[in-house]
């Protein structure tokens, strides 16, 4: 079983390495944010994906929705600190298969990769089972109103970054990256960067 492990404390991906490595598992590469992941995916597609919810660049989630689209094979699990419903939700709704409340990281993990390997979906026990009979029966919370490339632009900015960094980061033109942020204002009827800032910290996007 080939892991990933992404996660952007070093500490942290050394715990779950070593713990992972005693069960017999192959962790054939590390990342420390969500671009990182991506691209050792791309290269390596390993059969499951660990992903800590809050990294930087892009967060777990969003990760998981491009790792899944370049390696529809790869089981992804996510590591998080929030077990509210529509954090869970929308982690389902992007295709995880896994999603572990990180303090019983060390108690879970082995389990959940032995679950989604065989195509089943695992949940840590603290998380509500309301959110699997709304998933199963796929009802729709509110519609997400940012396109997945609005919402990369939109954690950089939440995370301090300029339009010529976040430009440079996401491979886009300056000009492209000034549309996207009037765009995502625009969506979110918001006039200024506290108010991304307020829906980021909303959205569990970035930690304050």
């Amino acid at each position: 079983m080939r892991i990933l492990l992404a996660d952007d404390h070093l500490i942290v991906r050394q715990g779950l390495r070593l713990l992972l490595e005693q069960e017999g598992f192959d962790v054939v590469g590390e990342a420390s944010n969500g671009e990182e992941a991506i691209g050792v995916a791309r290269d390596r597609c390993p059969d499951v994906a660990v992903l800590d919810y809050a990294m930087p660049l892009l967060n777990g989630v969003g990760a998981a929705r491009e790792i899944l689209r370049s390696c529809p094979r790869t089981k992804v699990i996510l590591l998080s600190m929030h077990t509210e419903d529509h954090y869970v939700l929308e982690a389902l709704r992007v295709g995880v298969k896994g999603y572990i409340v990180k303090t019983q990281a060390a108690s879970d993990l082995t389990r959940a990769i032995s679950e989604v390997s065989r195509g089943m979906l695992y949940l840590s026990p603290r998380v509500s089972r309301t959110v699997v009979e709304a998933y199963l029966a796929k009802s729709e919370g509110p519609a997400d109103p940012l396109t997945p490339r609005e919402r990369q632009v939109l954690q950089l900015v939440a995370e301090g970054k300029t339009t010529k960094e976040i430009a440079k980061i996401l491979g886009m033109s300056v000009k492209t990256g000034e549309a996207h942020r009037t765009r995502i204002m625009r969506k979110l009827e918001t006039h200024n960067t506290a108010g991304i800032v307020r829906y980021a910290i909303r959205q569990g996007l970035i930690q304050v």
